[in-house]
Parts: C-alpha cells; structure tokens; sequence
C-alpha cells in the first residue's frame, strides 16, 4: 500500500518533554528548533536553535528555521503562539492531555505522524507500568497534596493531568473538588487531613527550607513524616519519563 502521507521532517518543538520524546523515538535528528526549557537530552538538543520559552516564543524566529511542523500542548503554550503558525502555514500538533490514558494516546499519534522507528518500546513501557500499579492500588487511596507554587500557595485541580497521576498511583487528590490551579491556604491542606505531601521541583522549586509549612501543620502527613521532595518531572512529563515517574510515586504512596 502506498502511503503519501507527508512526514515531517524540520521539527520546532516548544514543549521539553516531547523534545525528549522525539530524541527518544529515533527522529532527534529532525528537531531544528526547541525552546529555552528543552534541554534534554543535553548532547542531542545543541544542535536546535532556541526560539524563547514555552509561553514566549519567537515566532519569527522560529519560522525562519522553515518548519514543517510545530509541536505544542495546550497546558504549556498560547493559542496565540499556536494560532501563529496555523496562520502561517505551519501544521501544528497539539497535545491535549488531561489524564494518563490521554497522554499514551496523544503519545502514540504523535508518534504515528512522525513514523518514528523506536516509539512502541517506550509507550509500552508506560502502559505495562500502568497497568501494574493499578492492579496493586490499596483499596482506600491516600488523601495527597501536591502544591506547584508558593507564595501564595497554588495546587492542582481535578480536572488536571497531575491529579490523574496522583489517582493512578493509589492516592487521593485532597484538592479534586477545584478546577485547574487554584489557589490554597495551608488552613486548608491541614483541614482536609493530607496524608502525603508531594512537593516538586517545578515548576517552584520546592526545597528542605519548605518543609517546615507542612511539619507545622497538625494533619497525618506531619505525623507520618510523610512529606516528600520530588523530581516534579515524574509529576508532569509526558513521555519517556513517564513510566519510571509512575512508578516512583506509586512507591511513595504504598510506603
């Protein structure tokens, strides 16, 4: 069967972790253009000139690079930004992933636009891990709080794919009943009874000096010591990283 479907083959990607997942499928070679954020893999991503960040780029200069394709999500880059290339001429591929089904499906088209030869392996990966931690979910999930900035301090809603990570893993997500990115007091986190905190390195870099708010707080994740620093990568990437991430918090939330 003859397949004339157009391969692309100049790639501007403005989303760090599907620069990764490119390298990782075997097409790396096509990525010309990246944003400030995308620097993994280090070695492979120099090559790529650098068109601002995820919410800033510089559509001039990106098309410049005379891309065939633009690569995006709608959690991390403006309709502007993308309506920018639509109306440029420039196909765009946008992510939409919400849930943890949606980002191996979303996964799985990109990786079929680009006939990229070593997708299968990774997002099988996910999949296995998925299906694995699920099976051995506990039966009551634990009450989770996993804030992404401070000052004031935001947190993650329901409808959110790091709230799905967090279902998946066996936990609770304390904040379900809020939409997107709501802003939180501790008050609060210490009245809905968290029993882990899970505080990322992204996109505030949480550190020791933070754990202290939640030591103070009378709520069993204090008494536990069950407040955690974690690779916010493991929370919100899409892609490569994705099953060693689930993974990883799942051990959290068993331990």
């Amino acid at each position: 069967m003859d397949d004339r479907r157009h391969i692309p083959r100049r790639i501007v990607c403005l989303v760090p972790s599907l620069t990764e997942a490119l390298f990782v499928f075997g097409v790396g070679d096509r990525v010309v253009g990246r944003t400030n954020y995308c620097e993994f893999p280090p070695r492979g991503v120099r090559k790529a000139e650098k068109v601002g960040g995820t919410r800033k780029v510089d559509v001039e200069k990106a098309l410049a690079l005379e891309p065939d394709l633009v690569v995006a999500v709608k959690e991390e880059n403006t309709r502007e930004d993308v309506e920018a290339f639509r109306n440029a001429g420039v196909p765009v591929f946008l992510g939409e992933p919400e849930t943890v089904d949606g980002a191996v499906s979303m996964l799985r088209e990109f990786a079929d636009m680009l006939d990229a030869p070593n997708s299968e392996p990774t997002i099988e990966a996910v999949e296995r891990v998925q299906t694995r931690i699920v099976a051995r979910r506990p039966q009551r999930p634990l009450r989770v709080f996993a804030p992404i900035w401070k000052g004031p301090y935001m947190t993650v809603g329901g409808d959110t794919y790091v709230s799905d990570v967090i279902e998946v893993c066996g936990g609770e997500n304390i904040f379900a009943d809020r939409v997107r990115y709501p802003e939180v007091s501790l008050e609060e986190v210490e009245e809905r009874r968290s029993e882990v905190v899970l505080l990322p390195d992204e996109p505030y870099v949480f550190s020791a000096v933070d754990l202290v708010d939640f030591h103070s707080l009378d709520m069993p994740a204090a008494r536990d010591d069950r407040i955690h620093l974690v690779d916010g990568k493991m929370l919100t990437w899409y892609g490569p990283r994705m099953a060693s991430g689930l993974a990883q918090i799942s051990a959290l939330l068993r331990a």
